[in-house]
């Protein structure tokens, strides 16, 4: 599926929620915990185990990318357990940016 900026999607595995902060046009599967994200509306709850191998944390507030391109980030709005990827690639926390000395 797309990704669109804005979009909320919820974990199946823990209480982690995102929400797309960039995004590319291709179609692209985010999964956490190796289970695929869903829109936090629809239906069930957080009770699928993580995927062997895909076990991490998703830390509130950080953002997170595909490693130093940024094509895709997404915004953790809720902490939880699970490891984030995009088609199998991981997510990385975004390291911050440097600010010019004010000399």
């Amino acid at each position: 599926m797309p990704l669109k900026i804005g979009q909320r999607l919820r974990s199946q595995v823990s209480g982690a929620e995102v929400i797309v902060v960039r995004a590319s046009d291709r179609d692209v599967v985010l999964t956490c915990g190796g289970r695929p994200m869903l829109d936090p509306d629809s239906p069930g709850g957080s009770t699928l185990a993580p995927v062997a191998g895909a076990e991490g944390e998703v830390v509130l507030g950080k953002r997170y990318v595909v490693g130093d391109a940024g094509a895709i980030e997404v915004l953790a709005t809720k902490a939880g357990g699970g490891l984030l990827e995009i088609d199998g690639t991981a997510l990385v926390p975004a390291q911050a940016k440097s600010l010019p000395a004010s000399d």
